[in-house]
């Protein structure tokens, strides 16, 4: 198989093809695979993607670069990335993982991204699985509100509904494209109580829920100004019919049982 097309989107040419190949196989199709590479890129991951985000961002303190780090090097970030230089097409996987659609489930992928860092920090070094790291997420990074600290669309629109006291969305998966190995979700987002229904599509039902959050999201948002401004008004029209109204009072004495009359006095 030809790897040059990956080390192109990597940002790195292998000196030592085997470990690239060692990192593209699945434990699955040989005894040679890629666990132990797996088990090294996760470090050189995490103190890449560190020193990246302390560099980027200088005002954040170490409990929300902790958390924003978290997000970066988990399963789903790793699966999207290597959905955008399509890993999927070069891994060496078993009869059994194949025909089960492994090449496309999100585990494999994230941690055969791991394996590619490990065989790349092994091949050249830390500085040169660095550059590929910052390669690689120079796109997500461009994407990310620090004020979030890289909170998931879902967490923001939960966050976003709580903070107003709205029910929380619901999802629901409305349909599914193409062989099963190679599927695409959809699903949609509802937000009964602001009225907002949105689609989502992705390659597993996780991404198609993100992406349907983040449409949702967008949409809710949008309603703030129609809701405060309804809001605004409502509490305008109350105030007028909360308005004190004159009252005539009757005076107490009214209000007494009329006195009997008076009996005369005897002589």
């Amino acid at each position: 198989m030809d790897l040059k097309g990956l080390e192109e989107r990597l940002g790195h040419r292998f000196k030592q093809p085997a470990l690239l190949q060692q990192a593209l196989t699945h434990r699955s199709f040989s005894a040679v695979h890629n666990e132990r590479l797996e088990f090294l890129g996760d470090s050189v991951l995490n103190l890449a993607v560190a020193h990246l985000l302390y560099d980027k961002y200088a005002k954040i303190d170490e409990g929300d670069l902790s958390r924003l780090r978290a997000n970066l090097v988990k399963q789903q970030a790793l699966f999207e990335i290597a959905q955008t230089i399509s890993v999927s097409q070069y891994l060496n996987l078993g009869e059994g993982e194949l025909k089960s659609g492994g090449f496309r489930r999100p585990s494999i992928l994230a941690d055969t991204m791991e394996a590619l860092f490990g065989a790349i920090f092994l091949d050249a070094g830390f500085d040169a699985a660095a550059k590929v790291v910052r390669k690689l997420y120079e796109a997500v990074l461009a994407q990310i509100d620090p004020k979030t600290l890289g909170k998931d669309a879902k967490t923001l629109l939960q966050e976003y509904l709580q903070g107003r006291k709205i029910a929380l969305p619901t999802y629901n998966v409305i349909a599914t494209h193409g062989a099963a190995h190679n599927q695409e979700f959809e699903v949609e987002c509802l937000v009964p109580k602001l009225d907002v229904r949105v689609v989502g599509m992705g390659g597993s039902r996780r991404a198609a829920e993100q992406g349907a959050a983040k449409l949702a999201l967008e949409a809710v948002v949008a309603l703030a100004p129609a809701a405060a401004k309804r809001a605004r008004k409502t509490t305008r029209r109350d105030t007028q019919l909360s308005l004190p109204v004159a009252t005539v009072q009757t005076p107490q004495a009214d209000l007494l049982t009329p006195a009997e009359p008076a009996v005369g006095k005897t002589a």
